[in-house]
């Protein structure tokens, strides 16, 4: 019996908070909600596929209702499905997301149809009931493997913050199982923010390692300022120093920071991909990848980057997505990247993971739930069943 879709959905809903980065705050941030209804049932249940956009990149709410869905509904419904008529084929739906768009310019439509694709992939693994990180790994002969390292964000600038409560914070992430957090600079002074991550090793000396992220707020001579101060710090990784596409700096930066850099989660892209493992100096038996398949076309685009990162020469294992989503979850345990983000305290009932799951020295374990797992999530289900079941 073939597969139809009926119906899709999209809302804004809003993910704001107090909080800010070096560059935005998140007083005003939204999402986009998405379901993609379809007519095949499973245990009594009609299949809807559920997806969202990550943080940091407001919700796409005209672009998916005057330029993606219509695409699909206009489509013949036997064009998007798989060869044996039995499912939906992600890659033909996106195709027709895609018709008439022309080529570059990776700005916000990605982040629409990359909301679209984590729907359609959440039905197409519900309708074959099978976990999509096991599907993943079924389709690309890998051995599907569950545990999945993750590390807690946090640390952003918060009205009223002070040293001794970005304290706190990080020790709540140590207490709940985390071995990695992140924290925010590039908001501040270089001398503040050298106070704020010398209060933040002195906390968590011995227990867990601290990442630093600049969100891409620093020219060249600024980042190069930090990268001398904090290369004496035992850090994980110092993410995003410059913008995003100025790859220049990002080669010149590794001549001054010795340590592990990460960056990537604002590349929306294959081709951005490609161009920053060829221009942005990056190392590939020390630096880590951040590409988000969220913002950046879904998961059909996100497996053409796997193929740019792989003609590189680089291993996926060196990939740890943004977003801390189950989306990237999923992708993390089905295909053996190196890990995910996670935000333990923010972005709620969005991000984190299935209720039931627990982090035990940095690595969570993924349920075998159908599709994405967001039914193990009772606060976020709640709010997707309400615009769609």
């Amino acid at each position: 019996m073939s597969v139809r879709i009926v119906d899709i959905r999209e809302q804004t809903l809003s993910i704001a908070s107090p909080i800010r980065n070096a560059y935005v705050d998140f007083t005003k941030m939204t999402t986009s909600l998405v379901a993609v209804v379809t007519d095949a049932v499973r245990d009594g249940r009609r299949v809807v596929g559920y997806g969202f956009n990550s943080n940091g990149r407001y919700g796409q709410g005209g672009l998916i209702r005057e330029r993606f869905i219509p695409r699909i509904v206009e489509a013949d419904p036997k064009s998007l499905l798989d060869d044996a008529g039995a499912n939906l084929d992600p890659d033909r739906v996106w195709a027709s997301m895609m018709k008439n768009e022309k080529p570059g310019g990776h700005g916000e439509r990605s982040v629409a149809v990359g909301t679209i694709d984590m729907a359609v992939w959440d039905a197409v693994a519900k309708i074959a009931d099978r976990p999509l990180f096991r599907l993943l790994a079924e389709r690309h002969g890998k051995t599907a493997d569950p545990r999945v390292f993750v590390y807690a964000a946090g640390g952003y600038y918060y009205p009223g913050k002070d040293n001794s409560a970005l304290r706190a914070e990080m020790r709540s992430y140590v207490e709940r199982g985390y071995n990695v957090v992140k924290m925010k600079i590039g908001g501040a002074s270089l001398d503040d923010d050298r106070e704020r991550i010398e209060a933040v090793l002195a906390e968590i000396k011995g227990k867990a390692q601290l990442a630093v992220d600049a969100n891409g707020r620093f020219d060249l001579e600024t980042a190069i300022a930090y990268a001398r101060t904090m290369r004496e710090y035992p850090l994980f990784w110092y993410e995003e120093a410059g913008d995003p596409l100025d790859f220049q700096l990002q080669a010149a930066l590794a001549e001054f920071y010795p340590g592990p850099m990460a960056t990537g989660e604002n590349l929306f892209s294959h081709q951005d991909a490609r161009n920053l493992l060829r221009h942005g100096g990056m190392r590939p038996d020390r630096d880590w990848l951040q590409f988000d398949c969220a913002l950046s076309y879904g998961l059909c685009e996100y497996q053409r980057t796997l193929a740019a990162i792989t003609a590189a020469g680089w291993s996926w294992r060196r990939c740890i997505p943004h977003g801390g989503h189950q989306m990237s979850l999923n992708i993390a345990a089905g295909l053996g990247l190196g890990g995910n983000e996670n935000y333990p305290d923010l972005f709620q009932p969005f991000g984190g993971f299935p209720d039931d799951a627990k982090v035990e020295d940095g690595i969570v374990t993924v349920p075998d739930l159908p599709g994405i797992g967001f039914e193990g999530k009772a606060a976020l289900i709640k709010v997707m069943r309400e615009l769609a079941e």
